[in-house]
């Protein structure tokens, strides 16, 4: 890498002190050292990457900086939330990139400087899915065999009479139905991966949907750590308030984003907004709260009731390490 920077700054040099009809090869030369130096500072993979299940979407530098596969949703997104309220709550947006011929988004890697840090991707709102997929003008009423089979495959019991006559079942029906399985319907948040410190990632919770089961996941995640469940609760509690003022959520509907919970051994604490490629800008005449409940064509998402959620969860969480702190006390 290092030898290639050198090459790289001896040719643009050497370009300067040529005549004329050399220089055209030269800058040629050049042109081509730039590309390989990029492809060398690309390629590691980050706790991010594993996480979030974006294995050969994303790539990091090792230095701060991560490529995302284009989506022009998502790079639209992050440029105008840089100015917004919440840019503080988003990865900083570096620009878009061209490597190896596909286009990347370049931001800042959110965890670079977290030193083992242990981390958590939920995926926010009560409903994942844009209606574009299952409006009566797409698919989405079409009756679909295949997902009949995933149905199957995760519940046998799950499909009704009919759509075990006809084998079949709509994609609407189908996204409904898997978002009831999780926390989503009920919550507006589902765990999507959990990657402790020194464990592997998880990402097994495709059925986790009681409110006991949630508690467990988070307090563990926490390691039962009260000034970590404080310092979460006081993130949440002023996210809440950003989205509150924000120009940007008020003119968007917000599907598929998660929140990247984060917490390291040297005891920083952060929850981030991430990955915006559902994120749709309203249409000037809606207005919505993101706590309504959804039908066709309304729009609402259901982001804050995800958001109103977790900050009950972790005052739960805050009251059951405080009334730990307090017994153990007792018995010292």
């Amino acid at each position: 890498m290092y030898k290639l920077l050198l090459v790289h700054n001896i040719v643009n040099l050497t370009i300067l002190f040529l005549p004329l009809q050399n220089r055209e090869l030269c800058q040629f030369v050049n042109v081509n050292l730039e590309v390989s130096i990029q492809k060398a500072s690309w390629g590691s993979r980050t706790q991010w990457v594993q996480l979030a299940g974006h294995e050969g979407s994303v790539i990091s530098n090792g230095r701060g900086s991560v490529l995302k596969q284009y989506s022009a949703h998502e790079a639209r997104c992050l440029r105008e939330l840089q100015s917004d309220r919440l840019s503080s709550y988003v990865p900083t947006y570096q620009g878009d990139v061209v490597l190896d011929g596909k286009c990347y988004i370049q931001m800042c890697d959110l965890l670079f400087n977290l030193a083992s840090p242990s981390v958590m991707d939920c995926k926010m709102g009560q409903r994942t899915y844009v209606e574009d997929e299952v409006c009566q003008n797409a698919d989405g009423l079409c009756l679909r065999p295949d997902l009949y089979i995933k149905m199957m495959e995760i519940d046998p019991l799950a499909p009704t009479a009919e759509e075990h006559f006809v084998r079949a079942v709509t994609k609407l029906r189908y996204m409904q139905w898997r978002e009831s399985i999780t926390s989503t319907t009920d919550y507006g948040f589902r765990i999507e991966a959990i990657k402790k410190s020194d464990d592997a990632a998880q990402r097994s919770f495709k059925q986790c949907r009681s409110w006991t089961q949630i508690r467990h996941l988070f307090m563990d995640f926490v390691r039962s750590d009260r000034l970590v469940v404080e310092r979460y609760l006081s993130e949440l509690i002023r996210l809440r308030e950003a989205l509150s003022s924000s120009e940007f959520f008020r003119q968007h509907e917000l599907i598929g984003s998660s929140l990247l919970f984060a917490h390291d051994s040297l005891g920083s604490v952060h929850v981030w907004m991430i990955d915006f490629g559902k994120t749709i800008r309203l249409p000037r005449d809606v207005l919505i709260d993101h706590r309504t409940k959804w039908f066709l064509g309304n729009h609402e998402d259901g982001y804050l009731v995800g958001v109103d959620n977790l900050i009950l969860l972790f005052r739960e969480l805050l009251r059951a390490t405080s009334d730990q702190a307090l017994c153990y006390k007792n018995i010292v």
